[in-house]
C-alpha cells in the first residue's frame, strides 16, 4: 500500500506536493514529508529549544515547559487530530517541531525586543526566522544551505507575513498576497499550537503559585471542566485533579475541532489540495468553543503572562536582547568570525546579529551578556 493510501484526497499527499527548493531524488523507505521532520529533529535549532522560554525561564525550575516540550505537546496533539481527520499526519509533525526554530531566547519579550533594534533593517519575527533557519542557516548539507524541506512544510511555518515581506519571499508567501490558504495540515497546527499553550500554560501557571484554582474558576469553560472533575472523584485535589481537568481540557478542544472540521469539510468537499487553497479556512473550532477558548486566552494574558513576576523577569530579558545588540551592532569585532560580515554592509551586518541572537538559548544568552558586561569575567 502506498503511504498515503490512507489519506483524504483533500490532505498533502507527499507524492503530489510541490517539491524542495533543490531537487533530492526520493527515499526508498520514508516519504518526503518523514524526511523532514527527520531533519527538523536532527537540526541544531531543535537542540537548541530545550533551554528557551515557554513562559518560565529553563533555570526557575526544572518540571515548567521550554520551547522543546511545547513543540513536542503540539506535534501530539496535531497527529491525533490529523488521523481523526485523515489528514497528513507526517507533515502536521513536521511542522509542529520546526513552528519555533526561529524563537529568540526569553520567549515572546526576546521577540519584541529583537523586533525593535532591527526597526531600521527590516525587523525580526520569529515566524519569518523560523523559516530562515531550515531555508539558510542550519549546515548540513554539502549541496545546499538549510534542510531543504518541502514546499509545503515550509509553508505551514510561515504562519503570518506581512505583504512587504510577502513579496520578497517568493512562492511559499504567495497565498498571504492572493488571500488564499495554506494546506488542511498547516491549518490544523496552527490550532493544535493553541491547544498545547492554553492547557500547558495554565499547568505551569499553577505549578508556579502564579494563578490559583479560585481565580480560574472565575472562567466559565474552565469551571465547567473543573466541578465535572469534582463530581465524577469527590474529594479529589492537587496534580490529581488539575491533570483531569486539563485532560478535559484537551479533549474538549479537540474533539470540538474535528466534530466542526470534519462537517465543514464534508459541507465543502474540496477535490484536493488546491481546492483547499481556494476555499475559505475549514479548520475551525465552533463558535462557542471559540468563545470559551478566547476567554482563556484573556485570563492567561491578564493573570499570568503581565503578572509581576513574570513583568520582572520580561525588564531583565529585554535589558539583557538591547545590550547585546547594541554592544554587537556599534563593535561588530566583539561578534564570532561566523557572524562577522566581511564587507562591512550594516544591514547584512544586523541580520546576522539577530541571528545570533535569535539562536541563543536563555541561559547562553545570560552567559553572553555576563561576558561583555561583567568584570569578573576577564
Amino acid at each position: 500500500m502506498a503511504p498515503d493510501a490512507h489519506l483524504a484526497p483533500y490532505a498533502a499527499h507527499s507524492a503530489t506536493g510541490r517539491g524542495r527548493l533543490h531537487a533530492e531524488a526520493a527515499h526508498a523507505s520514508r516519504s518526503q514529508f518523514q524526511r523532514d521532520r527527520d531533519r527538523i529533529i536532527h537540526s541544531s535549532a531543535f537542540r537548541r529549544l530545550e533551554y528557551k522560554t515557554q513562559v518560565f525561564l529553563n533555570h526557575e525550575g526544572d518540571l515548567f515547559r521550554t520551547r522543546l516540550t511545547h513543540s513536542l505537546e503540539v506535534a501530539q496533539v496535531a497527529r491525533s487530530m490529523a488521523r481523526n481527520l485523515r489528514l497528513n499526519e507526517d507533515l502536521v509533525e513536521a511542522i509542529s517541531l520546526a513552528h519555533d526554530l526561529g524563537h529568540t531566547p526569553f520567549g515572546h519579550v526576546g521577540q519584541d525586543v529583537l523586533n525593535e533594534c532591527m526597526k531600521g533593517h527590516g525587523g525580526f519575527e520569529h515566524n519569518l526566522q523560523s523559516l530562515r533557519v531550515v531555508d539558510e542557516l542550519e549546515e548540513h548539507y554539502g549541496a545546499f544551505d538549510g534542510l531543504n524541506l518541502m514546499f509545503e512544510t515550509r509553508e505551514g511555518i510561515l504562519k503570518h507575513c506581512s505583504l512587504s515581506n510577502a513579496r520578497l519571499l517568493g512562492p511559499v508567501a504567495q497565498r498571504f498576497i492572493d488571500r488564499s490558504q495554506p494546506s488542511l495540515e498547516a491549518q490544523l497546527t496552527n490550532l493544535a499550537d493553541e491547544i498545547a499553550y492554553n492547557s500547558h500554560d495554565i499547568d505551569d501557571g499553577l505549578r508556579s503559585g502564579l494563578i490559583t484554582i479560585e481565580q480560574l474558576e472565575q472562567v466559565e469553560f474552565f469551571a465547567r471542566l473543573w466541578h465535572d472533575v469534582q463530581r465524577t472523584f469527590p474529594g479529589l485535589s492537587g496534580r490529581r485533579a488539575i491533570y483531569e481537568t486539563l485532560r478535559r481540557l484537551i479533549t474538549a478542544l479537540a474533539d470540538d475541532l474535528i466534530a466542526t472540521s470534519g462537517q465543514l469539510l464534508l459541507d465543502a468537499a474540496p477535490r484536493d489540495i488546491d481546492a483547499v487553497r481556494a476555499a475559505p479556512p475549514l479548520i475551525r473550532f465552533s463558535d462557542a468553543m471559540r468563545k470559551d477558548a478566547t476567554e482563556l486566552k484573556r485570563f492567561l494574558r491578564a493573570n499570568l503572562y503581565q503578572h509581576y513576576q513574570v513583568n520582572r523577569m520580561r525588564v531583565k530579558a529585554s535589558r539583557i536582547v538591547r545590550e547585546l545588540f547594541e554592544a554587537f551592532i556599534s563593535d561588530p569585532v566583539l561578534l564570532p568570525p561566523d557572524y562577522l560580515v566581511a564587507s562591512g554592509d550594516p544591514q547584512r551586518q544586523a541580520r546576522k546579529i539577530a541571528d545570533y541572537i535569535a539562536g541563543m538559548t536563555d541561559r547562553y544568552a545570560i552567559r553572553e551578556h555576563r561576558r561583555l558586561f561583567s568584570l569578573d569575567e576577564l
